[in-house]
């Protein structure tokens, strides 16, 4: 890595945060018995407690689950007030590998190009390997943003064409103009970083002011293509795997789900021991109950 980008993803992960979220960070941590915790998502933009506190909890050892990351939901009254957090867990290993853009997974590396903190370690060893694993995201994504993006133009150009073909390959439902919202808020965060990540991977690239130019060798370029066809050959696939897994190991659904209805729609609906065990069973019923509230809520507003 680059003094450069090595700089860079220092001062990144080492965003502030608040001291709520510290310590949230921390409880997953040490319960888990976990190697780290990374905070991200748009609460880490703008400090805000509302909403859903986004964590990655990085695990040591060996990856056990062959479908990553589990996902799960969770409340925690903290401080007088209730923190809602989605929590994702994988191994650090895995992770590591991910981010490298070993496996054909796309998710981490277009992930963790994006802004994140590094909140909670269990040791140095640990954090360096985060640390490591950050820039080899940023690595990861700038490589295949020079092989997808055009053979001259500013920065945003390459992010926007490598989101816009993320976001293809995988099944992901996302509004027109996705990348440039990403972009546009996180601005600063991107402001640099393409060429410190073609940099800290030795390729080569000329700069006339704001337009950038890779000099990719055609062979590269190749290869470069023929990884990502492969990627978005089994995108889909893969993340329609992680969606059917998570329907029956999302702990914790029933409480998110009525959560999101209730924020959404201010109807509230009870979270029954049957509907925690086994929220697929409980849909039905719970969509009854919800048909039921609505008419309730349509016949009071005439």
């Amino acid at each position: 890595m680059s003094a450069a980008l090595d700089q860079r993803i220092a001062a990144s992960l080492g965003a502030g945060v608040r001291p709520e979220v510290a310590a949230y960070a921390r409880m997953l941590g040490e319960e888990a018995g976990a190697s780290a915790v990374l905070f991200y998502g748009s609460n880490l933009r703008t400090g805000s407690l509302e909403g859903v506190l986004d964590f990655y909890v990085l695990l040591p050892g060996a990856q056990v689950e062959r479908v990553w990351p589990k996902v799960s939901y969770r409340e925690w009254e903290y401080g007088g007030e209730t923190l809602r957090a989605k929590i994702a867990t994988m191994s650090l290993t895995q992770f590591m590998k991910a981010a490298s853009g070993q496996s054909r997974d796309t998710t981490i590396w277009t992930r963790f190009v994006q802004p994140s903190a590094l909140i909670w370690t269990v040791d140095d060893a640990a954090r360096q390997s985060v640390h490591e694993a950050i820039a080899a995201a940023a690595k990861s994504a700038a490589r295949f943003a020079a092989a997808l993006g055009p053979s001259k133009g500013e920065a945003e150009a390459y992010w926007r064409a490598l989101f816009q073909a993320t976001y293809r390959a995988e099944f992901r439902v996302e509004k027109p103009g996705r990348e440039d919202s990403i972009l546009s808020v996180n601005r600063d965060h991107f402001d640099g970083l393409l060429p410190l990540a073609w940099e800290a991977q030795g390729i080569a690239f000329s700069q006339e002011g704001d337009l950038l130019a890779p000099k990719l060798d055609e062979a590269i370029r190749r290869d470069i293509l023929s990884a990502w066809r492969e990627r978005e050959r089994l995108g889909k696939p893969l993340n329609i795997l992680r969606l059917a897994k998570a329907t029956t190991t999302f702990e914790g659904a029933a409480r998110y789900g009525a959560w999101k209805l209730h924020r959404h729609t201010g109807i509230e609906l009870e979270v029954t021991p049957f509907r925690e065990k086994h929220p697929l069973l409980a849909m039905p019923g719970a969509a009854w109950e919800l048909w039921r509230a609505r008419r309730r809520a349509a016949k009071a507003q005439r």
